[in-house]
């Protein structure tokens, strides 16, 4: 389904300008979360609910006049691939991305990470990749600081179970 998720992201992309295509993601992002909802699947997925009624309801969910958008939505419905959204999200998400040489990224550690240092890590990782950098600091029970950043296939990590394994490898080589 990925393939065909990039077929519908593609088309759309060579479609728009730039400007209309970041507006068109924003909007298509708003309804990602929603496919999370059992009675959002149940009214797109319905056999009971036209096709006209379901385009309806997508694009007041959407709240944006804009042709292009409109006939995208259309034809989803038309050709029954409304559950393609997330994933056409995602490949929206990657071209944006390439185009604008902008990437996102996370800063995963064990505690909050002070904004001027994130903002150093973006300035060396923006230097060395060729692109503007954007990290976003994630607090999780991972013992180190770990940035990924996976539209440039981009995973650093820093242990510090692996730092304590060579201190004490480097130590035990010493006596």
């Amino acid at each position: 389904m990925s393939d065909i998720a990039k077929k519908y992201a593609k088309a759309l992309v060579n479609s728009v300008d730039n400007k209309t295509l970041e507006t068109i993601f924003q909007k298509l992002q708003q309804l990602v979360p929603a496919f999370k909802d059992k009675k959002f699947i149940s009214i797109v997925q319905s056999s009971e609910i036209t096709k006209a009624q379901k385009t309806d309801f997508l694009l007041g969910m959407l709240d944006m006049k804009d042709e292009k958008l409109e006939n995208f939505i259309k034809l989803l419905v038309e050709k029954k691939r409304i559950d393609l959204i997330p994933a056409i999200v995602t490949e929206l998400n990657k071209a944006l991305e390439e185009k604008t040489n902008t990437y996102h990224g996370n800063l995963i550690s064990s505690e909050k990470v002070a904004d001027k240092e994130i903002q150093e890590i973006e300035k060396v990782l923006s230097k060395k990749f060729d692109a503007t950098i954007k990290l976003d600091n994630v607090v999780s029970d991972y013992s180190g600081m770990k940035v990924e950043i996976e539209n440039l296939g981009v995973e650093i990590a820093i242990s510090t179970d692996r730092i304590k394994q060579q201190i004490a490898q480097t130590i035990l080589s010493a006596i």
